[in-house]
């Protein structure tokens, strides 16, 4: 695993693991996570050989706090001036500050959420932007801007009523009083709760089971179902046809059925 202080990634068999690293401060999002979060998902998005992302935090405290009030939001804010390489490279392209916590950033390839603790705030908003969430049985989340009079503006406003039903999303976004993880679970914004030990080899076996499928079919699942969601039937059927089209005259559409039939695991190529 690569250590670049406040970011952690490893990069094994197709999957690219982040772990955020800041477990003293909660590992909240710092400039240097920043930029280097945003950079490794350009990397996971432009490579032909990783095929699944699992983001994770270190400890067993925090997910992620989200920003840092200390660090990151008085420098976006103006609040204070850019004071090292890190900082002048996040005021430099704001952009990476949203593409590091996957707002707006079009990514379609999978995504897997492994919740090693809380996910408040911030932290609550880059879990509701991975596809697959596992969550330790102590882990706890909430957005609990409203009660600073702020709001959660890192896409929770866009996703969680689309995830989830309006009035659970309502109420959390809102109120903003924290939940367990049973009742993420309950309320389908998790895939599966497992006790803390067994939380990174849950997240490793989800990996390898989108690893070793189509990856062109799997980007382009995720690309029908984002770009058709929210659309009048008539234009995401017309998504759905232009994503299958794709990948039903790819090669691999050729290799999967050929594999079955010859009882041999396929080689597909992602074309």
């Amino acid at each position: 695993m690569t250590n670049d202080s406040h970011l952690l990634v490893d990069r094994s068999d197709g999957v690219m693991t982040l772990a955020m690293n800041r477990p003293q401060a909660r590992n909240a999002l710092s400039p240097q996570m920043l930029v280097r979060m945003a950079e490794a998902w350009y990397e996971f998005r432009d490579s032909k050989d990783l095929r699944v992302a699992i983001l994770t935090g270190t400890g067993d405290e925090s997910f992620s706090a989200g920003g840092d009030l200390k660090l990151t939001m008085p420098l976006v804010t103006g609040a204070r001036q850019p004071e090292d390489e890190w900082d002048e490279r996040l005021m430099d392209d704001l952009q990476k500050f949203t593409d590091a916590i996957l707002r707006g950033f079009e990514l379609y390839k999978p995504v897997i959420a492994a919740v090693n603790g809380q996910a408040l705030g911030g932290g609550a908003e880059i879990m509701n932007a991975c596809d697959l969430r596992v969550a330790a049985d102590h882990a706890v989340f909430g957005t609990p801007e409203a009660k600073v009079g702020l709001l959660p503006g890192g896409g929770s406003l866009t996703r969680l009523p689309r995830q989830i039903p309006y009035a659970k999303a309502m109420e959390i976004l809102m109120i903003g009083d924290p939940f367990s993880a049973q009742e993420a679970l309950e309320m389908g914004l998790l895939n599966y709760v497992v006790p803390k030990e067994a939380l990174m080899a849950k997240a490793d076996e989800l990996a390898a089971k989108l690893a070793a499928n189509g990856p062109l079919a799997v980007r382009k699942i995720k690309e029908g179902v984002l770009r058709s969601s929210g659309r009048p039937m008539d234009e995401a059927l017309a998504i759905e046809d232009e994503v299958s089209a794709v990948v039903m005259t790819s090669k691999d559409a050729r290799e999967g059925p050929r594999a079955f039939k010859e009882k041999r695991a396929p080689k597909f190529i992602g074309e």
